[in-house]
């Protein structure tokens, strides 16, 4: 027999697997030599009291043999000589998912990524974080596996009426992600992990007879009649294929110029920019946990904050316990920040984004541009930051009091960003709607949070990736473009996806479509 039950304990007790066994079987009424084992099925922390709590949702075995957790495995066939393929542009979540999904379906992938695979991405990671070297092709953002792969591996989504969540959590067992994911509240894989399960995709396409091309910059497409006939990459390779993904992340600017350029229809979307702020993991804990020093039975704190300040959102964004702060720029002479944790989050710092939203109306000053405003927008604020920083990405800092007093800051703590923090007032480097709504937010915060608002904590400017400031339109039915039947905008670039999982459940969304729409009657 199985049983389901929830249990709320203590940090202590659900660590101990004698004394979790011991209390399962007391609620299922059983022995303990009746109980033959459990899985658990959902794991989350609530800290809303004094004393914090794990609540678990157990599957029990009584009198019968356990079962380890079981998981569809998907056997990948062969298609390399396939009837028709499909090019996909961009190797993060959205391109490799669809990738898999159109090697289900018996469609051979063609994958054009314009950076490097994961080793020699991290090289140039190390050049740009020791001697603020970028190379513009592969960095935080642009290589084998996306801006996700270097920036943290959460899998946290609210996507889940776009598409099976569970699905994509599997798949990411499958090749290699711990089976932790599969059942706790905020999953999440870590980047140092994170590497060897997208190389191990990579390995599964290529061994099924997909492509996967490093090194391929896509700089024109050339079109007839309303359809793509051929992919110009800037090695002067052409490669054709049946239809063209757009998957190329939310920082591919000379994309978004491309199709602005070829008078291929693309709109502004709402995105977000701000700061990164930095305290100490232990404040954090201690605010969060209700202790001077953490249980060591709980992992490092996390927080989610919000506040409308004059009709605006002021929110924490990509909060990173145990993290540290990265620079995510793509071009030189800006700059960009945002933040990453390793799969144990032990650093000794906690960092998340503080951004504000940004509409149309905001960007006005940019309005010539039209669709691409918000994209010069977000260009302006990140050149300001890297001036203000003095060179080689070292990023312009206040302390966090400091910041919402508008004074500099005589001295800055340590941080965890290896270019380095320069003391300069921020009012400078952001839009004042910006940065007034950021002084606000910031002192509500620390309302709600008693001692999060300190100058022990550091404001780095600036943090403007959020999201893509652009959107590609397609039919809601089919999900190709509105004037190019076989271009299938897609992911977090194309404006349909906000992280690792909604960018791969969109991945597989159009994959499918592709499938069942353009391709079924020619299969």
């Amino acid at each position: 027999m199985k049983k389901q039950l929830t249990l709320k304990l203590k940090p202590s007790e659900a660590a101990d697997d004698n004394y979790l066994k011991k209390i399962v079987a007391g609620e299922v009424g059983c022995s303990a030599s009746e109980l033959t084992g459990y899985t658990t099925l959902r794991r989350s922390i609530d800290a809303r009291s004094r004393q914090v709590f794990i609540n678990l949702s157990i599957e029990a075995f009584i009198n019968e043999s356990y079962h380890h957790r079981t998981f569809n495995k998907i056997n990948f066939g062969n298609v390399s000589h396939p009837k028709k393929r499909v090019i996909i542009i961009g190797a993060g979540p959205a391109g490799l998912f669809a990738a898999l999904q159109l090697i289900e379906k018996g469609i051979k992938p063609i994958i054009l990524e314009r950076g490097k695979d994961v080793k020699s991405r991290r090289r140039d990671l190390a050049i740009l974080n020791k001697e603020g070297i970028i190379n513009p092709e592969s960095n935080y953002c642009f290589g084998e596996g996306g801006a996700g792969t270097y920036s943290d591996g959460k899998l946290y989504t609210r996507s889940t009426k776009r598409g099976d969540v569970n699905r994509i959590l599997n798949l990411l067992v499958q090749f290699g992600a711990d089976e932790k994911i599969l059942y706790e509240a905020h999953p999440h894989i870590g980047t140092n992990k994170l590497p060897q399960i997208i190389t191990a995709i990579r390995k599964q396409i290529v061994d099924s007879g997909g492509e996967f091309l490093f090194d391929k910059k896509v700089i024109d497409l050339k079109l007839e009649d309303g359809v793509i006939k051929k992919t110009i990459t800037a090695d002067g390779a052409t490669i054709t294929g049946d239809a063209v993904i757009l998957a190329t992340g939310h920082s591919a600017r000379d994309i978004f110029l491309l199709l602005y350029d070829k008078k291929i229809k693309i709109e502004f979307k709402p995105f977000a920019l701000g700061v990164r702020v930095e305290h100490p993991q232990s404040l954090i804990d201690a605010v969060q946990y209700h202790c001077t020093v953490r249980d060591k039975f709980l992992p490092p704190s996390s927080y989610s904050l919000v506040h409308q300040v004059d009709g605006k959102g002021v929110f924490s964004f990509c909060m990173c316990p145990g993290g540290i702060i990265a620079p995510a720029a793509t071009n030189a002479n800006e700059l960009v920040v945002n933040g990453w944790s390793p799969s144990k989050r032990n650093n000794p710092f906690a960092n998340s984004g503080i951004v504000v939203s940004v509409e149309e109306k905001d960007v006005l000053h940019y309005k010539e541009h039209g669709p691409l405003s918000a994209m010069y927008f977000q260009q302006e604020v990140e050149q300001k930051a890297f001036a203000a920083g003095g060179g080689k990405f070292v990023a312009p800092a206040q302390r966090l009091i400091d910041f919402c007093e508008d004074r500099v800051s005589s001295t800055l703590p340590d941080c965890s960003y290896l270019p380095g923090i320069n003391s300069a007032e921020l009012k400078d480097v952001l839009p004042s709607f910006i940065h007034e709504r950021l002084k606000i937010g910031f002192k509500e915060f620390g309302r709600k949070m008693i001692g999060y608002y300190t100058n022990d904590a550091v404001i780095v400017a600036t943090e403007s990736r959020t999201s893509s400031p652009v959107r590609i339109p397609r039919n809601p039915e089919t999900l190709h473009h509105p004037q190019i039947e076989n271009l299938y905008p897609c992911g977090e670039g194309a404006g349909y996806a906000g992280g690792i999982v909604s960018a791969a459940i969109d991945g597989e969304r159009v994959a499918l479509s592709i499938v069942e729409t353009r391709l079924a009657s020619q299969l």
